[in-house]
């Protein structure tokens, strides 16, 4: 069974030390890309630890963009950054972008004018965008149906939104990055909702090192992990996990436009 891991966050300090080790263990799991995300501040010092990871390791790829915690960092400088770093070959999207009204770490005008601003720019590189959005579902549609541009593409990343929510979704040719939250125990809406979801749209991610699946909830996430999303989802749609494992990683190289021949090392 071949798994793709469509949002990680590799970089994080809780790997530290022991990223090898959490490949390998990965790599065990049938895992054989992951697409690692740059949050970029004002701080260079993400960037080229990201680029430090997709470089050392041929299956892993990056996504970089500037978090709605941080828009209030957002000036011409960082977008210049931000826009170098687009044009290496194996970044692969722009994100994660998008609005946080939960812990509103920048003012909520700043998030939605940033926002704006990186779906044109992942418009003007020809880049698919990865959607940060909580507590601020309505503004989140909003900014996209008035600013994505024909032909543009995405995903809502960590997607735990309602059947509402996933039908606009499906409307603006958005696609759902499903991770560890359908396996919680309260989380039977979201299953109901991802039961119904167009399977050409399904990408799977573990989010690490957040949101670990049941059984290792409230452990810290890792790649390795994703088969007990995939088992969770495949039960879902009443699928085999290796005919599912097949859709999503096909889904994502389509999206990401990745070879598949290319895998952890």
């Amino acid at each position: 069974m071949i798994l793709v891991d469509s949002h990680a966050h590799l970089d994080s300090p809780q790997f530290k030390d022991e990223l090898a080790d959490v490949l390998i263990r990965a790599r065990q799991k049938g895992v054989r890309q992951i697409l690692t995300i740059g949050c970029l501040t004002r701080n260079p010092e993400i960037e080229e630890d990201v680029l430090g990871i997709i470089e050392r390791d041929e299956g892993i790829f990056a996504a970089f963009g500037v978090h709605p915690h941080d828009a209030q960092f957002y000036d011409d400088q960082l977008e210049q950054r931000l826009k170098n770093l687009l044009q290496h070959p194996k970044v692969l999207a722009l994100g994660e972008i998008g609005l946080d009204f939960f812990y509103d770490n920048s003012p909520r005008k700043q998030q939605s004018e940033v926002f704006r601003r990186q779906l044109d720019l992942a418009a003007e590189v020809g880049l698919p965008f990865i959607i940060h959005t909580r507590d601020a579902e309505l503004e989140t549609f909003e900014i996209l149906k008035s600013n994505m541009r024909p032909g543009s593409s995405g995903v809502l990343h960590c997607f735990s939104g309602s059947m509402e929510m996933a039908q606009r979704a499906v409307h603006l040719g958005l696609h759902f990055g499903i991770g560890g939250i359908i396996t919680f125990k309260k989380a039977e809406e979201l299953r109901n909702t991802v039961r119904h979801l167009p399977i050409d749209r399904i990408l799977i991610e573990t989010d690490c090192p957040y949101l670990a699946p049941v059984p290792n909830r409230g452990k810290r996430n890792e790649p390795s992990y994703l088969h007990y999303v995939i088992q969770e989802l495949a039960a879902l749609r009443s699928m085999r996990p290796e005919e599912l494992a097949s859709v999503t990683t096909q889904n994502f190289q389509r999206l990401f436009k990745t070879d598949n021949r290319v895998s952890l090392n």
